[in-house]
């Protein structure tokens, strides 16, 4: 890995300040980006009982520190089991970070899993980089062994183990395919055929849904709620995305759906954060 010379102590820790920054405002910005299918957004709890816009934004903020650590303890290093270890530790400490800020409530832990893999990433190229080099240095982290990780099963683990799907390590590990093939490439087309920022957002949501094994779909709904997720957003898209009127329709309907399955893409959510994330940091 090409990495850029050494910088003053100051420069590295002005640069974990700005991307600890920019992982809070994409949490802060997914949560607030209406309408999303099952979701908390600015209308409401989505498929949600225990959840709220204000516990989501919350609880992003709670995770500045994570980020911000991160990012200095990665600052240009290789990516190695000792890192790897480090950001385990720094993860896990986030996780009860989140905990203590929603009283108890799961609400960005895959995040803190996929943010924090390109926190990091970024981190190593001094910064910023291509899409390419971020991934690619996420992926290089999240393959390598961490001993000291919790050895209980999650409810996503569990999902992956009933129903034989890949999950977000898998993600990770594939260098977050969801978003270098996907969202991203979707959310630059929908700007470039002029709809808002919001309708490009929910365009690349779309383009997540439309393929992604999301263990929380199938955690809330099972395999038939994750088929309708699939028709469904591939049925926005195919309408021509949510800037134009049969898009919009689409969403509706797909909305009413997975309300009706009690079913919220916390993955699909979690990936697009990552997604607004890597937009703003990618050369």
């Amino acid at each position: 890995m090409k990495v850029q010379p050494a910088l003053q102590p100051d420069v590295a820790e002005r640069q974990a300040i700005r991307l600890s920054t920019l992982a809070v405002r994409s949490l802060i910005e997914e949560a607030r980006l209406s309408p999303k299918p099952g979701l908390v957004d600015s209308r409401g709890a989505g498929a949600h009982k225990d959840l709220s816009l204000a516990l989501m934004e919350r609880s992003a903020q709670s995770l500045r520190s994570t980020f911000y650590h991160l990012a200095l303890h990665s600052w240009l290093r290789p990516a190695d089991v000792a890192l790897r270890q480090e950001i385990g530790r720094l993860g896990r400490l986030g996780e009860q970070d989140m905990m203590t800020a929603t009283g108890g409530i799961n609400t960005h832990r895959g995040a803190i899993w996929a943010l924090g893999l390109l926190v990091s990433a970024c981190a190593m190229f001094g910064g910023a980089g291509s899409v390419s080099a971020i991934t690619d240095g996420a992926a290089r982290l999240a393959v390598l062994p961490d001993p000291f990780g919790p050895i209980t099963f999650s409810k996503g683990q569990r999902a992956i183990q009933r129903y034989r799907v890949p999950g977000a390590k898998d993600e990770a590990i594939g260098g977050f395919v969801h978003i270098t093939q996907q969202a991203l490439p979707q959310l630059r087309m929908s700007r470039r055929q002029g709809w808002t920022e919001p309708q490009a957002r929910l365009d690349a949501l779309m383009s997540i849904m439309s393929t992604l094994t999301d263990t929380c779909v199938l955690n809330r709904g099972g395999m038939s709620a994750l088929n309708t997720m699939h028709r469904g957003a591939s049925a926005v898209l195919a309408a021509g995305g949510v800037g134009c009127l049969a898009g919009r329709t689409a969403l509706d309907a797909l909305d009413r759906r997975m309300l009706q399955d009690n079913a919220s893409p916390g993955g699909a959510a979690d990936l697009l954060a990552a997604t607004i994330f890597l937009d703003w940091v990618s050369a």
